[in-house]
């Protein structure tokens, strides 16, 4: 959820850690180069006057409708929007990339889809599983996802274009295929994207009863840190995102121990290239619409290690998710992760990987690590280490729990 010149900055939280803050970013001094590429961005129309202060000629508003604006930018200011989006909005990536303006305008057109995306009812939302989610939820184990995290964050980065993003999703794919080792009703495979040298990784459990059905849990596998250095960065990426994606990483082992069989297809996503304009995400989820693909649930693990509200263990997403499967998520927490407290925020557009699914007509949902203006600051930095979260993932477990309980409800 980008490496830039830093000052240390001491600031006491709620956890009694202390961070490294941002030094505010003079755009001014950037190296755009006019002879760039022309790409096209979707951003929240309430970006466009920072983006245009700060990158000035760089940036050409095309459209702006129903509080989406397109924008025409050069590809090597695309990673500077990425930190202009952090430091003054608090979003990860905070943009979609699209391979044209007719593409970036179709998404100015598309509310028919959002509007079904946020208020259709997809799925059975009753809860109703208790037999099955009360025995598995509490195999869920933080030393686990806490191994997880260190070796993922042991990478040099896991940017899109280097050679450690390409190994570090090497390494997911290899430890999924082990934890699915026997079951012929599994495959972990690349979704490859020919932009860029990272893929995707999926993990798909073919249902037995209705495997036109499909329910995703996915979260973002590249990492960031600032806008210099690009595929020699370090951006260890402990919170944003190993966290999410150990944490989805420890709803397989559960599932796969107990030998899970799914009446749906469920499908585990590590997605390629979020950081810099949701892409990977992206060219997943309107190839599942192309394809006419039935996915009844999408939920975004991004950011899942670091508790920094005090009044609360989870926080919903409210925008581009869908309403009625966030309140039946809510309701899965109430039942099975008693004495955990959850509520609502709002994240801005293309904050993570659920506005792409949401942008093409599926339900999506976001539970995340705290609200909005509590998240971990030293993300998008050489900081973000586990340290930052005590050193455990017993935040990050609750998100393995809920995970648990939310596939097994969906899968009736």
């Amino acid at each position: 959820m980008n490496k830039l010149s830093m000052m240390l900055m001491v600031m006491t939280l709620g956890t009694g850690f202390s961070v490294q803050a941002h030094e505010h970013t003079d755009f001014s001094k950037l190296n755009i180069k006019n002879s760039d590429r022309d790409v096209y961005l979707t951003i929240d129309a309430d970006a466009l006057t920072s983006a245009k202060k700060n990158f000035r000629h760089h940036v050409e508003v095309l459209e702006v409708r129903d509080g989406i604006a397109v924008i025409r930018t050069k590809e090597t200011a695309t990673e500077f929007l990425s930190e202009m989006m952090h430091e003054e909005f608090n979003r990860c990536g905070g943009y979609m990339f699209h391979d044209n303006a007719a593409s970036a305008k179709l998404e100015l057109y598309s509310n028919d889809a959002r509007m079904m995306a946020e208020k259709a009812i997809f799925a059975n939302y009753t809860i109703d599983q208790q037999d099955t989610v009360e025995k598995l939820i509490p195999q869920v184990n933080a030393s686990e996802i806490e191994a997880t995290i260190r070796k993922l964050s042991s990478f040099k980065n896991r940017y899109y274009q280097s050679e450690y993003g390409v190994q570090s999703q090497e390494w997911i794919k290899q430890k999924w295929t082990e934890l699915a080792s026997g079951r012929n009703d599994v495959k972990v495979e690349f979704f490859e994207h020919s932009a860029w040298k990272q893929p995707s990784v999926v993990m798909t459990i073919t249902g037995a009863v209705n495997p036109e059905e499909v329910v995703v849990v996915g979260g973002h596998a590249d990492s960031i840190s600032g806008w210099m250095g690009g595929s020699n960065i370090t951006a260890p990426g402990a919170d944003d995102n190993a966290s999410g994606m150990s944490s989805i990483t420890e709803i397989i082992r559960v599932l796969m121990e107990n030998s899970y069989r799914p009446n749906k297809t469920i499908q585990f996503m590590g997605y390629a290239a979020e950081e810099v304009g949701l892409r990977g995400s992206k060219e997943i989820a309107s190839a599942y619409k192309n394809a006419g693909k039935s996915v009844i649930g999408v939920m975004q693990l991004d950011m899942t290690n670091f508790k920094g509200s005090e009044n609360f263990d989870i926080v919903m997403m409210t925008d581009f998710t869908n309403a009625d499967q966030n309140e039946f998520i809510g309701r899965i927490i109430d039942e099975y992760l008693q004495g955990l407290r959850w509520g609502y925020d709002k994240c801005g557009y293309g904050c993570s990987d659920h506005a792409s699914w949401h942008s093409n007509g599926f339900p999506a949902s976001m539970p995340f690590e705290a609200r909005k203006n509590d998240m971990n600051r030293k993300i998008h930095t050489t900081g973000d280490l586990i340290e930052v979260s005590r050193g455990s993932a017993s935040h990050a477990a609750k998100f393995s729990q809920l995970g648990v309980a939310f596939i097994v409800e969906l899968d009736r």
